[in-house]
């Protein structure tokens, strides 16, 4: 290259760079001119790269102040959730614990219901010996006497009754105690007809299950329906037609020491004969002896019951024991004229559990007390 062509080369940069200072972006192009140059393009990339360094910087600044904001945003929120997890959980223990507590106060409420009979004996009524030894108060507090039969005080001690023993071992695997029903028809108020479940035949099978169960001993449940004849009810020749039934079978076992013939009374529609115990509503109960001796013929001699005197010892235990434990729930002793087939073992009663107003469930429930003190008389 010529110096000519050098000095032109000069000026006319010269003149350009003129023209640049003058008119920085020209109209025609809408862009920006100066990146046509190399240094302006180097320039620029330089730029670009100290402000991508910055922005990085920047970035990584911000994404830490983040991180920690994060972080701290992170921790709050797991503090959080821990104090409500806390929270939540002590009031789930609280409520457990409520729940459990009321648990125990429930099972403490069923088993002190379940629980037959209280800790301690509390008769409403005086047993002091003095005032059993008072014929017309024995009588009085004890006894219903039928119309037909009348009775005495050498018949009626009290003192010698309760020095005799009914004790029983439960070390057998024979039968003990035997339950039968004189009357298998009977009802209540609210039987299902056709059900035996709700018939006293129903009644007889749970207080086997309670004797069993509960106390331990050798039950036997005879459902014959001595009551009924050819299909029909007919209870009168029942009691016949039960001894008739009973003597060969107690000859086949002779380690029953026990017979209950359990029934429910009959009363006016308008009583119901219940009461509560153990926060049940049970059916009061009434035990029945036969004097075989009636007023207008005197000794029954026909009706013969070697077992009167051990048999009312047994009810008056029994009858004892239940004003003990549970004085609204006996109604007496009722002493009838006949016999009644009590004379066919010592230990001999007649059961009358609630009537025919009581519900199925009222005389069920009486079993349970009167399982109880058949347990203690029968254990001495």
């Amino acid at each position: 290259m010529t110096r000519f062509q050098k000095a032109l080369g000069i000026l006319l940069s010269l003149c350009f760079f003129t023209i640049l200072t003058i008119v920085p972006e020209p109209v025609f192009t809408g862009k920006n001119v100066y990146r046509h140059l190399p240094l302006y393009r180097f320039l620029e990339k330089k730029s670009r790269e100290i402000d991508q360094y910055g922005d990085q910087k920047t970035y990584e600044a911000i994404a830490s102040e983040n991180g920690k904001y994060l972080r701290q945003k992170a921790k709050e929120e797991q503090t959080s959730i821990s104090e409500k997890e806390k929270k939540k959980n002590s009031k789930s223990k609280k409520k457990q614990k409520t729940k459990k507590q009321k648990t125990k106060k429930t099972e403490k409420k069923n088993t002190s219901r379940e629980t037959i009979s209280t800790a301690v004996p509390d008769p409403a009524i005086d047993l002091s010996p003095d005032l059993l030894a008072d014929y017309d108060y024995l009588l009085g507090q004890f006894y219903i006497v039928d119309s037909n039969t009348e009775t005495n005080p050498v018949q009626l001690n009290a003192q010698d009754f309760l020095k005799q023993d009914f004790k029983i071992s439960k070390d057998t695997d024979t039968p003990q105690i035997l339950i039968y029903h004189s009357h298998s028809q009977e009802t209540f108020a609210d039987s299902r007809e056709g059900e035996e479940a709700d018939t006293i035949v129903g009644v007889g099978d749970y207080l086997t299950q309670l004797l069993a169960e509960n106390y331990g001993y050798q039950v036997v449940h005879l459902k014959e329906q001595f009551d009924m004849a050819g299909g029909e009810l007919d209870r009168s020749a029942a009691y016949d037609y039960a001894r008739d039934y009973l003597e060969p079978y107690l000859q086949e076992n002779p380690d029953i020491q026990v017979i209950i013939d359990l029934h429910r009374d009959g009363v006016p529609e308008d009583r119901h004969l219940v009461t509560e115990i153990n926060g049940k509503p049970t059916a009061q109960i009434l035990f029945y002896n036969g004097l075989s001796y009636t007023t207008a013929k005197g000794s029954l001699e026909y009706l013969p019951n070697p077992y009167i005197q051990q048999n009312l010892a047994f009810s008056f235990q029994l009858e004892y024991q239940t004003a003990q434990y549970y004085p609204g729930f006996y109604r007496g002793i009722y002493l009838a004229g006949y016999r009644y087939n009590l004379h066919l073992r010592p230990r001999s009663i007649l059961l009358e559990a609630g009537a025919q107003t009581n519900t199925v469930q009222e005389v069920k429930n009486a079993m349970e007390p009167f399982a109880y003190i058949l347990n203690k008389v029968l254990q001495g």
